[in-house]
């Protein structure tokens, strides 16, 4: 993320959204694919990689380490892999850029490579908790030191030497979860993790493709450490997290119809459909199919009357990237959205309950914040304005979500860090609404 002069744009009321589109990779399956196609035996080939800010921080990572990855077409990679041991110290301090993901996880792979490292990150992912990793880690043995007790990054590891346990993780967290099971991947002897809602599920199935002993059970997962990964390849689906912005932009635009091509559809991330046709949405599912053992689906995506709903339980892990533009999507529906126990939405890029409420308040929307979530009464249009993304690239999309049903123009500052998830956003955005 650029530390310039924050970047603004202004987005003008739309009165038609009609086409297909497809979406950039999933940014969570494109980690993966980088380090597990690192970690195995063989060269592992990914199309459909997602070329954004978030992921090239893993991608320079993984190079600092002696990786061999280079491109061989606009979204498509090789990785030469050098086996679980075949990672070397780096030189240098390693650089996460905004990615939690990254920092997370190599945390939990860095604990269990016998080695020297630091992680750190821009400012953003310098204020980010990260003794919900370091906690588990440190129990296996590793050895971390951080800001403010190991809570904030920079992150000193000495890794190596670690043992297998069982942790319970007392939130429903990927990022906890992969980091926990990427450290057991050292270990001789079963790893298991559990959790209080099931969360993604992108590590335990892409390690399951590469040849690791996966075995989910009731409430967790366990791995068997010392696997031979063998090299893949990888099909990356278009991000639902993504896709998400077109589909509540579809739903709440009069006369819209839009087909979103080849979405990642994995149930343990597919919460923001379920929410949104709970809503009254019309979505569809057309052309399911499997690829790369991931679920693969077309969306089709008309313009809709919604309704307010409860949003709670194990229906926030499965859609917690998504409550910035779910929250649009409330505060243009008919009665009361209420959303609970997404405490987890304060610690992300920014406290996404604070951010919400200021710059959709900005506009107009009846929208109240809680310890765990919001209340959102609907209304039928909102109103022009200026907002800002607190750097978040979430809250600046959705923001241009909600500026399309707007009375008037709606001008985002601090834009630039779309890029971190979603390259070409705006000539999208401008595309289907006829800007272009």
């Amino acid at each position: 993320m650029s530390d310039n002069q924050p970047l603004t744009r202004s987005v003008l009321p739309t009165k038609s959204l009609r086409g297909e589109i497809s979406v950039p990779g999933d940014k969570s399956i494109s980690h993966r694919s980088i380090m597990f196609g690192s970690l195995a035996e063989g060269t592992t080939r990914v199309s459909g990689f997602l070329m954004g800010e978030d992921n090239l921080s893993t991608w320079q990572a993984f190079e600092t380490m002696g990786v061999n990855i280079r491109q061989t077409g606009p979204d498509a990679l090789e990785i030469e892999g050098v086996g679980l041991d075949g990672l070397v110290e780096p030189g240098n301090v390693l650089d996460c850029g905004n990615s939690g993901t990254t920092m997370r996880l190599m945390s939990g792979l860095m604990a269990g490579q016998n080695f020297f490292s630091v992680l750190t990150g821009d400012k953003y992912l310098r204020r980010r908790p990260m003794k919900r990793v370091v906690t588990p880690l440190a129990a296996m043995g590793a050895r971390i030191w951080g800001r403010d007790g190991g809570e904030r990054a920079p992150l000193a590891i000495q890794g190596g030497s670690l043992k297998p346990i069982t942790y319970a993780s007392p939130v429903a967290s990927a990022q906890v979860k992969s980091a926990v099971l990427l450290a057991g991947l050292s270990v001789d002897g079963e790893t298991r993790v559990t959790e209080p809602h099931l969360s993604r599920d992108h590590s335990e199935r892409m390690l399951t493709y590469f040849g690791a002993d996966v075995l989910p059970f009731a409430g967790g997962v366990s791995l068997t450490g010392r696997p031979r990964l063998m090299a893949q390849d990888v099909i990356v689906p278009g991000d639902v997290s993504s896709a998400a912005f077109f589909m509540v932009a579809g739903l709440i635009t009069p006369g819209a119809e839009l087909t979103i091509r080849n979405v990642g559809i994995n149930p343990t991330r597919s919460g923001i459909i379920d929410i949104l046709i709970a809503m009254g949405g019309q979505l569809e599912l057309l052309n399911i199919r499997e690829q790369s053992g991931e679920p693969v689906a077309d969306v089709l995506v008309r313009h809709s009357r919604l309704k307010g709903i409860e949003i709670s339980g194990d229906m926030v892990p499965r859609a917690i990237d998504e409550f910035p533009v779910i929250s649009v999507a409330a505060a243009l529906a008919e009665g009361t959205t209420t959303i609970r126990d997404a405490e987890e939405l304060r610690v992300k890029e920014t406290d996404r309950i604070a951010a919400m409420v200021s710059e959709l308040g900005k506009l107009g929307a009846q929208i109240e914040a809680r310890p765990d979530g919001m209340v959102i009464t609907g209304a039928e249009q909102l109103n022009g304005g200026k907002v800002t993304s607190h750097g978040d690239h979430r809250i600046a999309m959705s923001m241009a979500v909600a500026a399309l049903c707007a009375r008037a123009e709606v001008t985002i500052e601090d834009t630039e860090c779309t890029e971190t998830s979603f390259p070409g956003f705006w000539i999208l955005l401008d595309k289907i609404s006829g800007s272009l």
